[in-house]
């Protein structure tokens, strides 16, 4: 992935998070007022029914105002015009919340005007299983009236969360997903460390390779232009086998330090003229000799009706080799390979190399072009590589907005397609 794209999901992730997070706490804060004014109503229906009922039952008449006084969230205080039984305010306290449905623990004081204070009633729990009552010992007095009453619900914020539940549920949801996403950045920042990393080192060995690779190239150069070992077919073997090693260690090499480049996006086509039916009989012509020595065949059907075409002469060689390469050795035995090209339209021309060899299975096909894969192949190992090839080719094919395709039978056939733009 590359540092662009990888700060374009931090900036905007860090953003949606914010976003979400904002509107979350808003929705929490609506959802919290919103449980807190319905529970203050329902407190207070239940203390005017609580007071009308005593005042009937002492046949007086109540005060207009300030009936009921919320002196904080969870401590209302109700003024009366007459004396107050504490068991008759219990009693209706109970029955006028659970009418309301709202059957919280409460406890209640009555003022007392001899003493200047609330004397504490009693503590009434609807939950008799319930063995963690919050009793209070001191409740505020209010002095405005001589009979008054107060109420307070020790576990107003538990009812309040427990209402609340399933929005909070979603914002632990929410919560997770955000911390999820978080461990994600970080995991795929750490994986890009290492990743640039591995490919610094990477990097740096390859072209360490780049001079004992030189030297060894001189030096088989020398030994099979001499005399002297020309003379001996024994050591004239050897000597072709370490250069033909060499040269293709160094392919190796430069086929990594070309994916380097293609990945950095420092990669430089020299683009030129170029005439494909060529190039392709350069080909041809170099590999022809190793697919007979194989007994096999490789033949050219070249049809385009103007072969010329804008690319890089290096690359497009290298590309061309590397696919008639895979042809030989993913093969049966004896290698059948086609080259051809037709025209497809006035402005395009299809390019395809075919074989006869052992195919690909179509779950596998999908991911051939990917860097490091090889087809799975059991427990056969007879064909080497590093799965760089495919992966390379189809760098190239982009560079120059080329289309490639594959199709393939397994142990029918494989057929690899570039689609070229001509050049007039």
């Amino acid at each position: 992935m590359k540092n662009s794209t990888i700060q374009r999901v931090i900036i905007l992730g860090t953003i949606a998070i914010f976003g979400i997070l904002s509107v979350q706490s808003f929705w929490l804060y609506r959802t919290w007022d919103f449980a807190q004014q319905q529970f203050q109503e329902k407190v207070i229906i239940s203390l005017i029914n609580t007071a009308k009922d005593l005042a009937k039952l002492k046949n007086v008449t109540l005060t207009e105002q300030d009936l009921v006084t919320p002196v904080s969230s969870d401590y209302f205080v109700v003024n009366l015009n007459d004396k107050i039984n504490a068991s008759d305010l219990e009693f209706y306290l109970s029955k006028n919340l659970v009418s309301t449905g709202l059957q919280e623990d409460f406890e209640y004081g009555i003022y007392d005007c001899y003493s200047n204070a609330m004397v504490y009633g009693n503590y009434v729990s609807f939950d008799k299983s319930d063995s963690t009552n919050v009793k209070t010992t001191y409740l505020p007095k209010y002095e405005k009236s001589p009979y008054n009453f107060g109420v307070r619900f020790p576990k107003k914020n538990s009812f309040m969360l427990d209402s609340m539940k399933v929005t909070i549920f979603f914002t632990f949801i929410l919560l997770l997903a955000i911390l999820f996403f978080l461990y994600s950045m970080f995991v795929i920042l750490k994986q890009k460390r290492m990743s640039e990393m591995q490919k610094d080192f990477i990097n740096n060995m390859t072209h360490e390779f780049k001079t004992p690779i030189s030297t060894i190239k001189i030096a088989a150069d020398v030994f099979v232009n001499s005399d002297l070992i020309r003379s001996d077919n024994r050591l004239l073997k050897y000597a072709s086998i370490i250069k033909e090693q060499n040269n293709r260690l160094n392919n190796q090499v430069e086929k990594v330090l070309q994916l380097t480049k293609i990945e950095k996006e420092t990669l430089q086509l020299t683009k030129e003229r170029l005439d494909l039916h060529h190039l392709l009989n350069i080909v041809y012509e170099s590999c022809e000799m190793k697919v007979l020595d194989m007994k096999g065949n490789i033949s050219l059907d070249l049809k385009a009706t103007h072969p010329i075409i804008f690319a890089d002469n290096l690359h497009l060689t290298n590309i061309l080799h590397n696919l008639v390469d895979n042809a030989m050795k993913y093969n049966k035995g004896n290698p059948e390979i086609n080259i051809s090209t037709k025209d497809e339209g006035k402005n395009r021309l299809l390019l395809t190399i075919e074989d006869k060899g052992i195919g690909i299975s179509k779950e596998y096909q999908n991911k051939v072009f990917q860097k490091f894969y090889r087809v799975p192949t059991g427990d056969v190992h007879n064909v080497k590589g590093f799965g760089l090839g495919l992966y390379y080719v189809k760098n190239i094919c982009d560079a120059h907005l080329w289309d490639i395709s594959l199709e393939s039978e397994p142990n029918q056939f494989t057929k690899v397609k570039i689609l070229i733009e001509k050049v007039a």
